[in-house]
């Protein structure tokens, strides 16, 4: 009873209440000028949150803060793009992506209000 009336009093949202607002971001991930397909793209807010998005076949990704919620906090991000591996990697596995993109990585955004697209061209040689 009790939860229902703060459902009525409070409105039914589940967001978060730490949520900062969340803006749309979309983009395409190329590596050697190729479409990346099945990585992970995630930013990194300046406040520790994070969105994820993984790439299609063509390379195109859409972020999202949550399953319910899709978008990036607005501000600086650190964005970080990993092999989307689906089980652990085998012996002797080599990441085809290098690790100035995702450990070490150099690539930053700025998520502005209203719809973002962050295209990323990778390179494999130094």
């Amino acid at each position: 009873m009790l939860a229902a009336w703060c459902c009525l009093a409070g409105g039914c949202s589940s967001r978060p209440s730490a949520l900062a607002e969340l803006a749309p971001v979309t983009g395409t991930v190329r590596l050697d000028g190729k479409p990346l397909a099945a990585a992970v793209v995630r930013f990194e807010g300046a406040k520790g949150q994070m969105s994820f998005g993984r790439t299609d076949a063509e390379g195109r990704y859409e972020i999202s803060f949550s399953r319910q919620f899709k978008g990036a906090p607005i501000g600086p991000a650190v964005v970080r793009i990993t092999s989307g591996l689906d089980a652990p990697p085998p012996p002797g596995y080599r990441d085809p992506i290098p690790p100035k993109y995702n450990t070490d990585s150099k690539l930053s955004a700025e998520v502005g209000k209203g719809a973002n697209v962050c295209d990323f061209d990778l390179v494999t040689s130094p």
